[in-house]
């Protein structure tokens, strides 16, 4: 019986040189478009169970059925992948996004079976503002920019083609905190200041007033596998936070504190994530509290950054 698959790769000229293997495992769960932080969190949880597709098989039908046979369920990263000549504004970013989400669609319908979870963040929603409800599942749908709108355009159609036997769960984060498993630098706004506190500021986006929501990596990937264990009878769509914020301003007196640096208001907002999520949602689906605490994600960016 084949349980899972990995698979090697040496190249010359084509994707011919793609060699696949697979081997006996109790199941396989297929990540695709992994970037360098989420992505491999999850697969470090999965173990011998995850199976990172590489991205050049995405363009090739018959090697990508080929990785999803033994799967169960496949977790797509959808996100924005930082491109030093692109910006979330970029009409050649949301082409590059739908070009990645396109093929696993299309392998997700012809599978016999597949659970598809769809990982991305609040940008599809309207920026929060204060006094507006918690971000949940009655969340107005409005994205922010370009790449949030190729972000939508892959989570409505995976919901389009739901199936009791191919459900989806759509799950969207909001500012995941914490450092890759290749090593530092961290991700996320916590791990910026701590750099920039050495050089005696830190840069604040707006007036200080803004809430924020932070959520660890580690907490992110385990709501993923939690849906993984738990498949909805067709679809669902999931905020994932700690549902707890924290003013910036507060957060920035904190930084003061722990590292004498002084807050530099006002900077741009462009591409913040502010409100809180409603974690009620979550934890009545996964039974999910997060674990890793703002203080232990203050503490892990100080020392990422070697203070």
């Amino acid at each position: 019986m084949l349980e899972g698959c990995v698979y090697t790769e040496s190249y010359t000229d084509t994707l011919l040189d793609v060699e696949i293997r697979f081997r006996a495992r109790e199941m396989g769960v297929a990540i695709t478009a992994s970037d360098g932080f989420v992505g491999p969190w999850i697969a470090e949880m999965l173990g011998e169970d995850a199976i990172v597709v590489p991205n050049e098989a995405l363009s090739e039908p018959m090697m990508l059925d080929a990785l999803l046979t033994p799967c169960t369920a496949v977790i797509h990263i959808n996100s924005w992948a930082p491109d030093a000549a692109l910006g979330r504004d970029d009409r050649q970013t949301m082409l590059e996004m739908r070009e990645r989400s396109r093929p696993v669609l299309e392998a997700v319908g012809r599978h016999g079976g597949l659970h598809l979870i769809v990982v991305g963040t609040l940008r599809v929603h309207s920026q929060w503002e204060e006094g507006e409800p918690y971000y949940g599942s009655d969340s107005t749908i409005a994205p922010r920019d370009v790449a949030a709108e190729a972000q939508l355009w892959m989570e409505e159609m995976a919901l389009e083609q739901a199936t009791p036997e191919r459900p989806v769960s759509i799950l969207r984060a909001s500012n995941v905190q914490g450092v890759p498993l290749s090593g530092p630098p961290g991700n996320g706004l916590l791990h910026k200041w701590a750099e920039e506190s050495p050089i005696g500021w830190v840069n604040v986006p707006g007036d200080g007033s803004e809430m924020k929501d932070f959520v660890h990596v580690h907490d992110l990937a385990q709501c993923v596998l939690g849906v993984l264990s738990s498949p909805p009878p067709t679809r669902e769509s999931l905020a994932v936070g700690s549902g707890k914020g924290i003013p910036l301003r507060d957060l920035a007196e904190t930084y003061a504190q722990m590292t004498g640096c002084e807050a530099e208001y006002g900077q741009s907002s462009e591409g913040q994530v502010f409100g809180i999520v409603d974690a009620s949602e979550i934890e009545g689906r996964l039974g999910f509290r997060p674990a890793i605490s703002l203080e232990e994600m203050l503490r892990e960016a100080l020392e990422a950054a070697g203070h």
